[in-house]
C-alpha cells in the first residue's frame, strides 16, 4: 500500500502530480468492501464490544463476514422493494449491524442515518424530506427509547414500506422484518439486483441541520465516499491488520467513514466501542486498557473525549501502540491539547471537515510539524482557501486575512437536496462555502476563527440555533430571542439563550426556559441557561449581533472559573473582544493580592483555563 510522508504542502502538490483517478482501484462504496475484504478473508473487519466493563469478551467478525453480511443486507433491502434512488433511513446505535445497514443500503439504494437522540416529530420532518421508503431500527431494547421513535414516526408516514428490527422479531403481517432472524435467508455472495452501481449515484443522504421547516439534507455519491477512503489511505498512518476505534456515533460522518470506510477499504481492524462509544461511562474508565488489550494504533474523537481521557490515569497499561488521535468537529483547547500529549505520550493530529466534505479537508501533518491550535494543511486533492466578500464579489483572501473557508474536490458533495439551500453557498467553478471563518498563514497552515453559520456545536454535535429561536418568538412576551453557544469545559460549547422581553412581560427565566423544554425538538439543543437583557445588541441595519451576545457568554463563564482566585487577588476582570488572528480574545485583567506573585497567577489562570478554547491573555494590574 502506497504511502507518503506529508511534512510540508509540497508534499501535497508531489502526490497531486498522479490524478486521483489513476489512484482509484474502485468507484462506489460496494466494490470498496469487496476490496477491503479481498486482503485476507479471514482477518478480523470488527470487534464490538458490549460494554466498558467486558471490553476483553468481543464478538468478531472476519472480513468474509462482513462482506457476506453485507451483501445479504442489500439483497433483503432489495427484496423489500429499495432500488438505487430508494431512502433507507437508520436508527440505530453503534452496532456491527449497523456497518451492514450502511454498505448493505449503499449497494440496494441510498441510506440516510439520522440521530437517535432527536425527538419523533424531527425524525419525521427528516424522512419526510428525504423520502424514506425503508426504516431500520433498533427492536426493544432495555434502556433505548428507538423502537418506540421508529413506530411514531412510521405512524405519521405511510410513505414508509416497511421496518427492520435490529435485534427484534419479525411481524411480517405489519411489515416488520427482524433483521437478525432473516438475513441468513439471503443470498451472500452477490446482488440479486444485478446492479452496476455508478460512481454519480447518491449513495447516501447525511442530515446537517434545521428541523423545522425544511431539513438541511446533504447527498454525497459513491465517488465521494470512495474518494476520501483513498486519500486517507495515501497520507494517513494506518496499515492493514491494524486497530483503529469507534467510539463516535454512527449517524456521524466520522464514525462512518474515518472508523468505518477507510480501515475497511485497506484490510484495517474496526474496534466499536461498544453500542453507546463515548458515552459509556465504563469505556473511557477503561479506555488505555481497552488500548493495551487491542494494540489500537488510532482512534478519532472530540476535544471532549480528551477532556475526560485528561483524568483517566495511563499508569499500569502499555499503550505505546497508539501512534496519534484525530481530533476534529469543534475546536480543541491549546493547553488541553498540550496536557493530553504530556499524559498519553501520543501524537494528537487536528484536523478540519463537514459532511459536505465527506469528512476531512485538512488536517495536521503527522510527519512535519503541528502548529497547535490550527487545523494543518489542506488535504491531497482537496483544495481550499480562504474567500472574501466585498462590493465587488468573493476574491481570494491576502495571507492571514480573515474570510470563509472554501473547499472544491473530488470529496465534495454535488448540492443540498432542496435547493433552496444552496443559495449563496457556491461560488462558482465547484467551490463551496463552508459558512466557517478562518485564515491561511504564510506556510499554508489553516486556522479556524469563527462561524459566520452560527451553528452551536456541542460535544461535536451541531446544532441550529433556530431550533432554540422558533419556539422562543411563538412565546407570548418574548419580544427579540437569540440563542448563541456559551463555552463548556466538558462539551467545548453549550446552547445558551438570551431574551428580550416586551414591557409589561411578567415572563422569567424559569418560565422561558420550561417552555424550551417542552417545545424544543431536540433535547441536546434545550439551553443550559435562559438570560434576560434589557435590549439585545443590533447591527446598524438592525439585525442582531450574536457576536456581541457569544462575548458575553464567554465572559460570564470565565468569571466564574476565576471566582478561586479571589483569594489572592483584590479584582478580576474579564473582557472579550473580535480579534484579528483568532476571531476573539478574553483578556484577563488581574491586580494580585500583596505577596501574591505573577507566576502563581499565570498558573491559577491556566489551570481554571485548560478546558475552554477561547484565547486569553493576562494581563496584570497595580
Amino acid at each position: 500500500m502506497e504511502r507518503y510522508e506529508i511534512a510540508t504542502v509540497a508534499d501535497i502538490e508531489e502526490i497531486e502530480k498522479v490524478p486521483i483517478e489513476e489512484r482509484l482501484t474502485v468507484t462506489n462504496t460496494y466494490e470498496m468492501i469487496k476490496q477491503g475484504a479481498s486482503i485476507d478473508p479471514n482477518a478480523p473487519a470488527m470487534s464490538f464490544i458490549l460494554s466498558g466493563e467486558q471490553y476483553d469478551q468481543p464478538t468478531r467478525v472476519t472480513y468474509a463476514e462482513l462482506l457476506t453480511k453485507v451483501t445479504q443486507s442489500a439483497n433483503l433491502l432489495h427484496d423489500l422493494g429499495v432500488g438505487p434512488g430508494d431512502v433507507v433511513t437508520y436508527l440505530l446505535p453503534n452496532l456491527p449491524q449497523t456497518h451492514y445497514t450502511i454498505w448493505g443500503g449503499e449497494a440496494a439504494g441510498i441510506i440516510n442515518p439520522i440521530n437517535p437522540m432527536l425527538e419523533p416529530a424531527t425524525m419525521k420532518h427528516i424522512c419526510e424530506a428525504a423520502g424514506t421508503k425503508v426504516l431500520v431500527a433498533l427492536g426493544e431494547v432495555p434502556g433505548t427509547d428507538m423502537w418506540e421513535k421508529a413506530l411514531a414516526v412510521r405512524k405519521e408516514l405511510p410513505g414508509i414500506k416497511a421496518v427492520v428490527r435490529v435485534m427484534g422479531p419479525s411481524d411480517e403481517k405489519e411489515g416488520i422484518y427482524g433483521f437478525d432472524e432473516v438475513i441468513s435467508k439471503y443470498n451472500g455472495d452477490k446482488l440479486d439486483s444485478g446492479r452496476v452501481i455508478d460512481p454519480k449515484d447518491i449513495a447516501s443522504i447525511y442530515h446537517t441541520g434545521g428541523t423545522t421547516g425544511t431539513p438541511k439534507l446533504a447527498p454525497r455519491t459513491h465517488f465521494n465516499e470512495v474518494a476520501i477512503p483513498t486519500i486517507l489511505s495515501l497520507t494517513v498512518g494506518l496499515n492493514t491488520g491494524e486497530t483503529i476505534m469507534c467510539g463516535l456515533p454512527m449517524f456521524h460522518a466520522n464514525a462512518t467513514m474515518a472508523t468505518g470506510a477507510f480501515p475497511f477499504a485497506i484490510g484495517a481492524h474496526v474496534l466499536l466501542l461498544s453500542p453507546m462509544g463515548y458515552r459509556d461511562p465504563a469505556i473511557l474508565q477503561n479506555f488505555f486498557k481497552i488500548v493495551e488489550h487491542y494494540r489500537a494504533v488510532t482512534f478519532s474523537c472530540v476535544p471532549t473525549v480528551l477532556s475526560v481521557l485528561l483524568d483517566v490515569p495511563v499508569e499500569g497499561t502499555d499503550i505505546s501502540s497508539l501512534r496519534y488521535a484525530i481530533c476534529g468537529a469543534a475546536p480543541l483547547s491549546v493547553e488541553l491539547f498540550k496536557r493530553f500529549e504530556a499524559h498519553s505520550g501520543m501524537k494528537i493530529l487536528e484536523g478540519y471537515g463537514l459532511t459536505e466534505g465527506t469528512l476531512v479537508s485538512s488536517i495536521n501533518p503527522l510527519h512535519g510539524e503541528r502548529k497547535v491550535g490550527s487545523i494543518g494543511f489542506r488535504l491531497p486533492y482537496q483544495e481550499m482557501k480562504i474567500c472574501v466578500e466585498d462590493a465587488e464579489g468573493w476574491r481570494d483572501a491576502e495571507t492571514d486575512e480573515i474570510g470563509c473557508v472554501c473547499i472544491k474536490g473530488p470529496n465534495v458533495f454535488p448540492g443540498y437536496l432542496e435547493e433552496e439551500h444552496n443559495q449563496g453557498v457556491w461560488l462558482g467553478d465547484g467551490w463551496f462555502n463552508s459558512g466557517d471563518l478562518g485564515r491561511q498563514d504564510a506556510d499554508g497552515t489553516f486556522w479556524l476563527t469563527g462561524r459566520k453559520k452560527e451553528l452551536i456545536i456541542r460535544g461535536g454535535h451541531n446544532i441550529d440555533p433556530l431550533l432554540i429561536e422558533d419556539p422562543l418568538y411563538q412565546l407570548p412576551g418574548v419580544q427579540v430571542a437569540a440563542a448563541v453557544g456559551r463555552p463548556d469545559a466538558h462539551a467545548g460549547e453549550v446552547p445558551l439563550a438570551y431574551v428580550q422581553l416586551q414591557e409589561g412581560s411578567d415572563l422569567t427565566a424559569e418560565k422561558v426556559l420550561e417552555h424550551l423544554k417542552q417545545t424544543v425538538g431536540e433535547r441536546a439543543a434545550i439551553p443550559k441557561e435562559v438570560i434576560l437583557i434589557n435590549e439585545v445588541p443590533l447591527t446598524p441595519v438592525g439585525k442582531i449581533f450574536k457576536p456581541a451576545l457569544r462575548w458575553d457568554a464567554i465572559r460570564r463563564v470565565y468569571e466564574k472559573e476565576l471566582e478561586p482566585l479571589q483569594e489572592m487577588t483584590e479584582s478580576v476582570e474579564v473582557e472579550v473582544t473580535e480579534d484579528k488572528t483568532h476571531g476573539c480574545l478574553a483578556t484577563i485583567r488581574i491586580r494580585p493580592s500583596s505577596g501574591i506573585s505573577q507566576q502563581e497567577i499565570q498558573e491559577k489562570v491556566d489551570g481554571a483555563l485548560t478546558r475552554f478554547t477561547i484565547r486569553y491573555k493576562l494581563e496584570l494590574t497595580g
